[in-house]
């Protein structure tokens, strides 16, 4: 695949590159011929050890000696416009050849899997497994995207004109790419962001996750008409939602959001109708066709009471007029029908199931502020005292209370909100359906009251005559610590009997998020990755022990630093001891437009994380081999710790916090109006607390520094100190035989090779840090090597050529902004007396030069 990838995307990419210089736009000819220079100027600048400072400096000297310090930094903000749109034109590019650089029909597609299906046994294994199987993929507005609807709009045409090597067409959408506005001048809101996910709802899962089953169906020799499970699929939805550390969202704005995803659907649905019209045109056929017409536009705009109330109304209509198509017109087109209601059985009228979430403490909070109006009604109930009793004390009291808990009873914000949006999930309930939400996330859950919490206010606000909670509640274990302690809160859960009775009403299901970002936050990339994975053995173990079927949400974002990085086989190396009937994640930000923006990549990657979750299942007797025993998970533990003890001396070191603050973007991702979201916890006026960093941030700020700290660090010196103890050929024999261990290196491979040391090397020349930056760039280069003598690669990624060229083309792209960002930030440590412009101006080249960073890297590490 790789002459393929150099031929079709490549080559191509410079082809189309050569337009950007014809555009009639003031100073673009200048910007486009100089900024090659720049970028040589960058690679032999850098392999010197010049500073980022010393190389723009000398590229102005040698020429642009002349130009006033206003015109250099236009110059430097040109630059950092060109290649913003030069990374769009890669993508589009890279994304419109996809087909030919990636086999969709080979190993992890529904066609592979299809065609192993080869016999009557395992053909009924698959259908069994399928009643209690599915993929969840939940999108999250996190601020590692900026791209605006307009913009994407335009990629997406991009893409298709590049496919039909249209050049006019290119270079008209360059012009109006020139003309666009790539970032937001205001910071979106919580609603603005949904806005924005919608599109890829509208344009990319409403289309892409039919054809999966469709393809799936006909692969098996099965009636798309007849299949039972079209659930298999579910799209999740957190902005609007998601209140942990996001004051901006609010009860209305939760309500609000439902509101969008069940519009944007039903105008998908109405324009279906408008298709099926135009071919089921037969008596006693299209009849009925106009009148889904007719009332379908009555559901989106009115008047409401002569529309439809749910999808099952629509999807009865139809099949009365199919049972005519099929008897009275030879079933034409009846495929088109089937294929419809199958969209209306997997979407319904929500769309995706929109979560709420909120942090543990805030919900301890609002009760003190309960109990406290409760405590003057019954003297005898002191709120001092219930602050002094155990936990099973204080949970049997929040579970025998009932109280009318009145929003307009109380004057505190928080308890207002948290109050507001539980009620929210009862109405959207009402309207969307059950499933439009009925997910309430607690994260930081350190111990089963937390859950209680959260149970005995949705039992006050929102249970139904009987008692009954249509509500699934989801503790979110994200910590070391949290994730050691997850097996004994959840087994208080389960010893309760309201919260088991409770769980019945839910068919006995639970579901457990654990958090892949703030746990490599807390303790570094390998002791994260493994204590999910012991967590989840252990949390198997429990539920099945009370016989409740538990669901992992994992809280995956893009980089490897969080979670990400190769996802499928992830999922296909899980063991017997985890619980695997569902597969459930979060995508964020460029990870949403890199891997799900276009039907064909949502194809490919949904394909792969649906046969991943089916793999253990169908095909473990072929793979027995490739589990882990004790022993390798001995071996594991020990890396695990090792490694945990590195991370823990760097994060413990006196400058980890300040380089941080002082050295690295991160004080600027809250200026950038990428996200709603504020860039940490806790209030401003407290200084930078490392509890308080979100990890979107800090994993950001480490990519922004080409550092990628949190994607590797201790991996080189865990494997040293098992060298040293004679156990280097294990882990090597490990490497061979484990999946989920070669996932381990090759996912934080992803992180090394988007590594570029040299252009922080100046930071040496500051006393205060060198002896940090020395920390980092030996565990980097100790980490490399490790990683490549394990893996017997002569360079990373040598297993995954065609992700190794693509990093190695976007790498080249964006080092005129790493340069520039980094030269920037180097300005902003002298006088600002001496500077030769204003301190605003250098702030404003480390926030442009960001965002392209962002998005050049896709993962963002």
């Amino acid at each position: 695949m790789n002459n393929s990838f150099q031929d079709s995307v490549v080559t191509k990419y410079n082809i189309f590159n050569s337009l950007f210089l014809s555009l009639p736009y003031r100073g673009i000819f200048q910007t486009g011929s100089l900024l090659p220079l720049l970028t040589q100027q960058s690679e032999v600048g850098f392999q010197e050890g010049k500073s980022p400072r010393q190389i723009i400096e000398n590229f102005f000297e040698e020429l642009l000696e002349t130009a006033t310090p206003k015109e250099r930094t236009d110059l430097l903000f040109a630059f950092i416009q060109y290649i913003e749109r030069q990374v769009v034109l890669f993508d589009s590019v890279e994304d419109a050849a996809f087909d030919q650089t990636h086999d969709l029909t080979g190993k992890g597609s529904i066609n592979y899997l299809t065609d192993r299906i080869d016999s009557d046994v395992l053909k009924k294994k698959l259908l069994t497994k399928l009643q209690d199987f599915s993929v969840r993929i939940v999108l999250t507005a996190h601020p590692t995207q900026f791209y605006s609807g307009k913009v994407l709009g335009i990629i997406n045409d991009l893409e298709d004109s590049i496919k039909k090597n249209d050049f006019t067409e290119v270079n008209q959408l360059l012009l109006q790419l020139g003309k666009t506005a790539f970032i937001n001048h205001e910071k979106p809101t919580p609603f603005d962001e949904a806005v924005s996910l919608c599109w890829f709802l509208e344009n990319v899962y409403f289309d892409a996750i039919p054809a999966i089953l469709v393809k799936l169906i006909e692969g098996l020799g099965m009636s798309v008409h007849d299949w039972p499970y079209p659930n298999l699929f579910r799209l999740g939805f957190w902005p609007g939602g998601d209140r942990d550390g996001n004051h901006f969202v609010t009860a209305e704005t939760t309500l609000n959001v439902a509101a969008r995803l069940r519009e944007t659907l039903l105008r998908g649905y109405y324009r279906d109708i408008r298709q099926l019209k135009r071919r089921l045109t037969f008596k006693g056929v299209d009849e009925a066709i106009v009148i889904a017409e007719r009332k379908m536009n009555s559901t989106i705009f009115g008047p409401f009471d002569e529309g439809y109330s749910n999808a099952q109304e629509l999807i009865d209509e139809l099949l009365k007029a199919r049972e005519v198509l099929i008897t009275k017109h030879q079933g034409l087109f009846v495929e088109l029908l089937d294929n419809f209601i199958l969209k209306l059985n997997i979407f319904g009228f929500f769309f995706a199931s929109l979560d709420v979430r909120q942090d543990s403490r805030k919900h301890t909070k609002a009760w003190g502020d309960i109990l406290k109006r409760v405590e003057k009604k019954i003297p005898l109930l002191k709120y001092s005292d219930y602050e002094s009793w155990d936990e099973a004390k204080k949970i049997d009291l929040l579970l025998s209370l009932n109280l009318p808990l009145r929003i307009e009873d109380y004057e505190d914000d928080l308890t207002k909100d948290i109050l507001g949006s539980i009620s929210a999930i009862k109405i959207i309930q009402e309207k969307n359906g059950e499933q439009g939400s009925h997910r309430y996330v607690i994260s930081n859950n350190q111990s089963a009251l937390n859950v209680m919490e959260v149970v005995a206010l949705a039992k006050n606000l929102i249970a139904d005559e009987d008692g009954n909670l249509a509500l699934d509640v989801v503790p979110l274990f994200e910590t070391v610590d949290d994730l050691a302690n997850a097996p004994g809160i959840m087994r208080i859960l389960y010893e309760n009997d309201y919260y088991r009775n409770h769980l019945k009403g839910r068919e006995n299901h639970q579901t457990i998020m654990v958090g892949f970002s703030d746990g490599t936050k807390d303790g570094g990339y390998l002791r994260a990755n493994w204590s999910i994975y012991r967590a989840k053995e252990e949390l198997t173990k429990v539920s099945r022990e009370f016989g409740i079927k538990v669901t992992f949400f994992d809280g995956r974002g893009g980089p490897p630093a969080r979670g990400g990085g190769n996802n499928h086989n992830f999922y296909s190396s899980l063991g017997k001891d985890i619980e695997d009937k569902e597969i459930q994640l979060t995508v964020q930000g460029q990870t949403i437009s890199s891997n799900y923006g276009t039907v064909t990549t949502a194809m490919y990657n949904l394909e792969r994380l649906f046969t991943a979750g089916l793999e253990n299942h169908l095909f473990r007797g072929s793979r027995k081999e490739e589990e882990l025993n004790e022993k390798d998970k001995e071996l594991i533990e020990e890396m695990a710790e090792s490694a945990y003890e590195s991370y823990l001396d760097l994060k413990n070191h006196p400058m980890f916090v300040k380089y941080l603050d002082k050295k690295t973007p991160l004080r600027f991702y809250g200026q950038t109006n990428i996200g709603s979201r504020p860039t940490k916890r806790g209030n401003d006026d407290e200084g930078l607390k490392f509890e308080d960093l979100r990890a979107i941030p800090f994993v950001g700020s480490w990519a922004q520094m080409k550092q990628n700290v949190p994607g590797f660090y201790g991996f080189g010196s865990s494997i040293a100190k098992m060298d040293g103890v004679g156990k280097k050929e294990d882990i090597k024999k490990l490497y061979k035989k484990s999946l989920f261990f070669r996932t381990l290196i090759e996912n934080s491979m992803q992180s090394l090779s988007k590594a570029f040391f040299p252009a922080t090397k100046y930071l040496r020349d500051e006393e205060e840090y060198r002896e940090f930056w020395d920390k980092m760039y030996d565990e980097f280069r100790l980490t490399l090597e490790s990683l490549l003598d394990v893996s017997e690669q002569k360079e990373l990624l040598d297993s995954n050529n065609v992700t190794k060229a693509s990093i190695k083309v976007r790498e080249r792209i964006v080092l005129p902004l790493i340069t520039i960002q980094q030269y920037a930030l180097q300005m902003l440590a002298e006088d600002p007396k001496n500077l030769p412009v204003d301190v605003e101006t250098y702030n404003q080249l480390i926030m442009r030069a960001m965002f392209g960073i962002i998005n050049a890297a896709r993962n963002s590490a």
